[in-house]
């Protein structure tokens, strides 16, 4: 039977779109359906009690790391419950390996914190990304180099470097154990404790069967809220049709390939470039080019991206993994054979976590909106700031209260799940944005459990200043307040 030619939509850049990408929709499963009926009732059963603590961390991936050292360092006994055998999540397990913009378009960098911190405990052969003195700098050569190399867009140089996920998983596993924290491989939550409207812990699955671990605060950085929306929190699901930020994928890095040799051919021959892409589209149905590594011999890809799926349907997902590894060998032998650099390339790693982008977003207190963007506005309660996605706009503003469930207590979220319009979710799903607001929940969840209070309860200011002596980027509302009112006078 002949498969299906799959939809490819072409998503063009744009001042408020600075990822461009080509997003491959097709709905029809390979599998059959399903053909389950009907309902199992389990009958109850006493759980033993694995632990007790002051902060449980549901997900160790970029916003659980920042979480449990924050948390850590406030005095709380923290623990990390993660689901797969490493930290870092998608920067890791996902090969997402280009860590997203960390700078101002002026050149400033403004996620700092954790981010820094774990950035620069890295080894120098770990971390590949343009030189300090050139973020910023809007030079048209030096613009064109790195763009070529994920770390200039519209035409200015920015800190967006490409990393070692092997190094990565290591120096955030070893800040972390230095810190104090606990961490649980192999363990998936699977169900919240809720009493009288509060999360007092959770129940996970492991290979020692079913435990539960109670906090005073848990932090919920799965990603896709699950711990909140199983709670009872609320949530919104809204996306934008077609946007590369909304789909989904599994990224995977060929080895044994020259980059400088495909980055000369790219560069300097563009209607030989145009003419490859025009070939692969038309033997694959799907094409995509490469990213730079933290090595000349390895090619990251992170498609193909997958559009009409949802990752919290299990069968959906099963689909993207089964195209994903189609296209990865599909894509390996048209590199080896007509693209230059290539020819001795070879698969090297399937990320075995699945690239999701959206699920779910938390329905919080405060939420991050499109119409703030062009404020420049800092915020009462801002515990970070985001860089934006265009030059025309300022920096943004991110508020503790979108991080605070509207109807839940006992926790917090942190991570691509937060609080914030579809439009705003395409720059907080990033990584650094992750490591930010994790930092931030992270800190909050120390402090309420040390205090014996609610998330929603505890003192922002305290929360501000301690973020402030841990690295981050946060700045001072009351005095822009007064700037903005004399301005104003």
């Amino acid at each position: 039977m002949k498969e299906p030619k799959p939809r490819i939509r072409e998503i063009r850049q744009t001042e408020e779109r600075f990822l461009s990408s080509d997003i491959f929709e097709e709905r029809a499963h390979t599998l059959p359906p399903r053909n389950g009926k009907g309902t199992y009732r389990e009958a109850a059963r006493d759980v033993p009690v694995y632990h007790h603590c002051d902060v449980v961390v549901v997900g160790g991936g970029p916003a659980g790391c920042a979480a449990a050292l924050a948390a850590a360092r406030t005095g709380a006994d923290v623990v990390v419950l993660e689901r797969y055998n490493h930290l870092g999540g998608l920067s890791t397990g996902g090969v997402v390996i280009w860590i997203d913009r960390m700078t101002d378009w002026e050149g400033r960098q403004v996620i700092k914190g954790f981010a820094e911190e774990v950035i620069d405990r890295l080894p120098s052969d770990a971390v590949a990304g343009p030189d300090r003195t050139l973020w910023g700098v809007r030079d048209e050569a030096q613009a064109k180099y790195w763009r070529l190399r994920t770390s200039a867009f519209h035409g200015i140089v920015t800190w967006a470097p490409t990393i070692d996920p092997e190094q990565l998983k290591l120096t955030s596993q070893e800040m972390l154990i230095e810190a104090g924290v606990r961490l649980v491989f192999h363990a998936w939550m699977a169900a919240p404790i809720v009493e009288a409207g509060a999360v007092k812990g959770v129940v996970f699955e492991s290979k020692e069967g079913r435990q539960a671990l109670f906090a005073k605060v848990v932090v919920d950085c799965t990603g896709d809220g699950d711990v909140f929306a199983r709670a009872g929190a609320g949530f919104d699901t809204d996306i934008e049709e077609g946007d590369v930020h909304h789909s989904m994928n599994t990224g995977f890095m060929l080895g044994g390939v020259d980059m400088k040799t495909w980055l000369d051919f790219r560069l300097n021959e563009p209607e030989a470039f145009s003419e490859l892409n025009k070939r692969g589209r038309e033997q694959l149905g799907f094409f995509q080019a490469p990213y730079v590594s933290w090595r000349n011999d390895v090619a990251l890809f992170l498609g193909p991206r997958q559009s009409g799926l949802s990752a919290l349907n299990v069968d959906d997902m099963t689909e993207v993994e089964i195209r994903s590894h189609r296209f990865t060998q599909a894509h390996c032998a048209f590199f080896r054979k007509h693209a230059p650099g290539f020819q001795n390339a070879w698969v090297m790693l399937s990320a075995p976590q699945l690239g999701v982008r959206h699920t779910r977003r938390l329905a919080g207190v405060g939420r991050i909106e499109r119409q703030q963007w062009s404020s420049g506005e800092i915020l009462p309660d801002e515990i970070g700031v985001s860089p934006s996605v265009s030059p025309k706009f300022p920096v943004i503003s991110v508020p503790y209260s979108a991080l605070v469930p509207t109807r839940l207590d006992g926790l917090v979220a942190a991570g691509r799940h937060i609080s914030c319009d579809a439009n705003s979710h395409g720059f907080m799903r990033e990584i650094p944005q992750c490591w930010l607001t994790g930092q931030a929940a992270g800190v909050a969840a120390g402090v309420a459990a040390n205090r014996g209070l609610q998330p929603r309860q505890v003192d922002v200011t305290e929360v501000q200043a301690i973020l402030r002596t841990q690295g981050s980027f946060v700045r001072d509302h009351k005095n822009f307040a007064e700037t903005a009112a004399g301005e104003g006078g």
